[in-house]
């Protein structure tokens, strides 16, 4: 069972507490003497004193990455190589799991094969399209001085207009075969499940081998630790008294500038490094009468890590 994180909350600037005088009487025992005056009593006076004293707030927090990304299969297929070590950093780009290739290597070899078909079939079409324009300028004049039939004229316009139908239709195939190309090769790419994001790589949630799909979940995720996350929760009238101390919006941006954040972590030590304030969301729980807040910590060598502890 993990000990949950304390954040504590050090409220924007400090409080002046003045300490009062305090006469003290002391008393010490004596007698009655018969007609004597009882002796004065010591008095002790302690000087007043002014200083300045922070005001704390102690939460549970539990700790989330900054960035957080699944990393899921895009196409089916069976996990081939497992390219990272669980719990590692990673470079955006860097290659966590590879799907088997071949189906969608060949799958763009045809689709590259129809396309280099179509480029034929519109060379031939363009080819056919300009004989029977030729014979269109050739009987054009020709039909003029009656040396050839109006008939004539009109079967080679008509087989000009069927040429070039045709090869508009192979140009349209062409760019249908372009598609396919292109869907073939961003199919392959997705065969390479990479890190979307700089950052630590999780458990692999499943092993080389597995059959995977669009629909099977994430394989692993990626976290941004570096500032890293921490969510607390105040109650609603913690929350309005803070917005009501500072009552313009301008004051209290500059109030939450100013506050800062400690992290006693599960050994009972302070963290090293103070943290801010980030946010607060955008509504309260209803189930609870908590806000939730999110503190940033930086965390170099990722000494933390997200959901280390449980809320």
């Amino acid at each position: 069972m993990n000990t949950p994180l304390k954040c504590t909350l050090v409220i924007g600037g400090a409080v002046c507490v003045i300490a009062l005088g305090l006469i003290v009487g002391v008393v010490r025992p004596w007698k009655h003497a018969l007609g004597a005056q009882p002796p004065s009593p010591d008095v002790e006076v302690v000087r007043v004193e002014q200083k300045d004293v922070p005001i704390y707030g102690e939460w549970i927090g539990t700790l989330d990455g900054l960035v957080n990304a699944d990393v899921r299969a895009q196409v089916t297929g069976y996990l081939q190589i497992q390219g990272y070590r669980e719990g590692s950093y990673v470079k955006q780009g860097q290659i966590l799991f590879q799907i088997d290739p071949r189906p969608f290597q060949a799958a763009l070899d045809q689709a590259e094969g129809q396309l280099a078909q179509a480029k034929a079939t519109l060379a031939n079409a363009q080819a056919v399209q300009h004989r029977t324009e030729l014979d269109v300028q050739r009987y054009t004049p020709l039909a003029r001085e009656q040396a050839a039939s109006e008939q004539d004229l009109d079967n080679s316009i008509q087989n000009n207009l069927a040429a070039i139908a045709t090869v508009e239709t192979a140009k349209a195939q062409i760019k249908t075969s372009e598609a396919a190309v292109e869907t073939a090769k961003i199919n392959l790419e997705f065969t390479r499940l990479v890190a979307p994001i700089d950052g630590i790589a999780g458990q692999a949630l499943l092993q080389v081998g597995a059959l995977v799909s669009p629909g099977s979940g994430a394989v692993t995720s990626v976290s941004t630790v570096d500032p890293i996350k921490v969510y607390f929760t105040v109650s609603e009238p913690q929350y309005l008294a803070w917005r009501k101390r500072f009552p313009t919006e301008e004051s209290r941006l500059e109030a939450d500038k100013n506050l800062r954040l400690q992290l006693i972590l599960a050994d009972g030590s302070t963290y090293d490094h103070e943290g801010r304030f980030y946010f607060a969301d955008r509504q309260v729980n209803e189930s609870t009468g908590a806000i939730r807040i999110a503190g940033l910590f930086p965390n170099p060598g990722s000494v933390l890590r997200p959901v280390q502890t449980n809320l």
